[in-house]
């Protein structure tokens, strides 16, 4: 039998999960021993918990719905509930998240047969939250957010970038460069105007199915360093991206790649 739910509703119910997930990921937040760099015990048991409470959420209000474990997933197009599947990140910005930093957050997206239904990250410290439907506007909250749209960087914009970026380009971008240590921020604040481009690398189709379905519809592109374009639907198989990316506007993109020339 056919079954189809409402965007509003599907979209109210993430909102909400997310929310209430990110209390319970604030009991596990910085209480890390602090000489500790990387606390792998609470990073692992953190996760685990906010696995099984999101899950949980989900049960009690789809409970046929699917959720992406990084494994394969079901091919075939389908008019019943296995047609909706979630993809659950609960932490974005672990060493952030031990060490008590509060640039972390969690990202939730939904897909209705394999294409972007929506997209939200939270950041639970702030209480900053971005989520957007395909196809509609980008929200910070209950305000509209844009990419900005000049064509042209110089030493007032700002590039966000991945740890040891240093190591894999040569620069020579005008403005600020920095590292805030969640690939799901970088690209929201770029998806809200606050910096200009995002580089990263080494990511997976869970780290980056919200923040698509946002930044594009903040006015912004995910593309390739050397140019390319970028599908990420061809990594529903949970495979790693190898290929480094950017993401900036459109009018951007080709701005910020002058800059920068990977090295061999």
């Amino acid at each position: 039998m056919a079954v189809k739910h409402s965007i509003d509703d599907l979209s109210s119910f993430a909102l909400d999960a997310m929310q209430k997930t990110g209390k319970e990921a604030l009991t596990f937040y910085g209480k890390g021993p602090s000489k500790v760099r990387f606390n792998e015990t609470l990073v692992t048991e953190a996760e685990l918990h906010l696995n099984g409470y999101f899950q949980k959420t989900l049960k009690e209000t789809y409970p046929d719905h699917h959720t992406f474990e990084d494994r394969r997933v079901e091919a075939e197009y389908s008019h019943d509930e296995k047609r909706y599947l979630w993809i659950f990140d609960p932490i974005d910005g672990v060493d952030n998240f031990q060490a008590g930093i509060p640039i972390w957050g969690m990202s939730l997206a939904l897909l209705e047969n394999f294409w972007p239904v929506l997209g939200v990250f939270y950041m639970p410290v702030t209480d900053d939250l971005f989520h957007a439907q395909a196809g509609k506007q980008a929200f910070w909250g209950k305000q509209q957010i844009d990419v900005t749209t000049q064509e042209n960087v110089d030493d007032e914009s700002l590039l966000l970038t991945f740890s040891r970026f240093h190591q894999y380009y040569d620069s020579s971008f005008p403005g600020k460069i920095r590292d805030m240590g969640s690939i799901g921020a970088h690209v929201c604040y770029v998806a809200m105007g606050r910096a200009d481009a995002a580089v990263t690398a080494n990511e997976s189709y869970k780290d980056l199915a919200a923040v698509r379905v946002i930044i594009e519809a903040a006015g912004g592109k995910i593309g390739k360093v050397d140019g390319g374009d970028f599908h990420l639907n061809d990594y529903l198989d949970g495979r790693k991206i190898r290929d480094h990316l950017l993401v900036a506007s459109p009018e951007n993109h080709g701005q910020v790649l002058r800059h920068l020339t990977q090295r061999s």
